[in-house]
């Protein structure tokens, strides 16, 4: 068991983790709310350093990222645990299994196996995905640099919960990032994933001033945050903090978790919510979780002729070399467009 980055210790043996805004002070022989981060006698010490519980190659779009070079394969890891409590989590029995179990599992892995599995596979990128990569920084982190020595880029799919710190210890790292905006209203993060609206919206500017590439997802859940007056405010957050050129993704959801009892989202619901992104002034709103729509297209916001096809993660693109529309030479925003 690594001993953890990011923490104090306190009095009594007690520590202070300030690796996500959770802040755990953790009592010796206690965890934290992520349950992967446990005090021993004044000692935070990880216990998932090296135990990866899944390795998939994955096409960059099932991130989703559209912008960050499309058609290309990721090296997807994770471990267990996750510091959210998400009552609709579609990995739940792997992001929850500390929690509800009081299991932690995994594979032995080292970092540079990570990255040579990578290069091996003809991967672009390493993605730190499936559960929340801030709760296995410390591994993550590792693997950031052997992934960088091999030529690779960073993806972090999250839900945006670090702290500063951990960004500022992670800056140069991590090339870009798709940050889960779950709702608009602090009462949907403390209800359905026990955590807080501010803190993500925090995130994400502090990782757009360090120049990491974002692109946001939502995924509408029917009842709970599907209001459009509620939805426009996220638009503008986007275009106001973020940037118009910023990919939104609104995804469709299907019953997951504790969330049984709810329909999957209607596409109309969708096609309404791109529109409503569109008009708020974002360049790129896509949907997600409904192959064949036209919202998979990357459109040039210039000419509004597609430059990039989709249906599901297959692709067909149009673009010049160096991401520039084939029909008005507007340059399409994103890196290896």
């Amino acid at each position: 068991m690594r001993e953890a980055l990011l923490y104090e210790r306190t009095n009594n043996d007690g520590v202070h983790c300030f690796l996500c805004r959770h802040r755990c002070k953790i009592d010796s022989g206690k965890t934290g709310i992520c349950c992967v981060r446990k005090n021993y006698d004044g000692t935070l010490r990880t216990l998932v350093y090296d135990k990866i519980v899944s390795t998939n190659i994955d096409p960059i779009e099932k991130k989703p990222l559209f912008h960050f070079w499309p058609g290309t394969a990721s090296f997807s890891i994770a471990t267990v645990g996750c510091n959210f409590q998400c009552s609709f989590c579609q990995n739940h029995s792997i992001s929850q299994m500390p929690r509800e179990q009081g299991r932690v599992i995994g594979e032995p892995y080292s970092p540079e196996e990570i990255a040579e599995m990578a290069v091996r596979n003809l991967c672009k990128t390493v993605s730190y995905t499936y559960t929340e990569p801030t709760i296995y920084y410390e591994f993550a982190k590792d693997t950031m640099k052997a992934a960088h020595d091999r030529g690779l880029l960073n993806v972090w799919v999250t839900n945006g919960y670090m702290t500063p710190e951990m960004l500022e210890d992670a800056k140069g790292l991590i090339d870009a990032a798709n940050v889960d905006l779950k709702a608009f209203n602090d009462h949907f993060y403390l209800h359905y994933c026990r955590a807080r609206l501010d803190g993500v919206l925090d995130s994400l500017k502090i990782m757009k001033s360090m120049g990491i590439w974002i692109e946001v997802t939502t995924l509408l859940i029917p009842t709970l945050n599907d209001n459009l007056e509620e939805l426009a405010r996220l638009a503008h957050f986007i275009k106001s903090n973020l940037g118009s050129e910023t990919p939104w993704h609104v995804s469709r959801f299907y019953p997951r978790y504790k969330e049984q009892g709810i329909p999957p989202t209607e596409v109309e619901m969708l096609r309404s919510v791109r529109a409503l992104g569109m008009d708020a002034g974002l360049e790129f709103v896509y949907t997600g979780n409904v192959p064949g729509e036209e919202g998979e297209k990357t459109l040039c916001p210039e000419c509004s002729n597609p430059v990039i096809e989709r249906i599901g993660y297959r692709l067909k693109t149009r673009t010049r070399e160096g991401g520039d529309c084939p029909d008005c030479g507007h340059r399409i925003p994103g890196h290896g467009m």
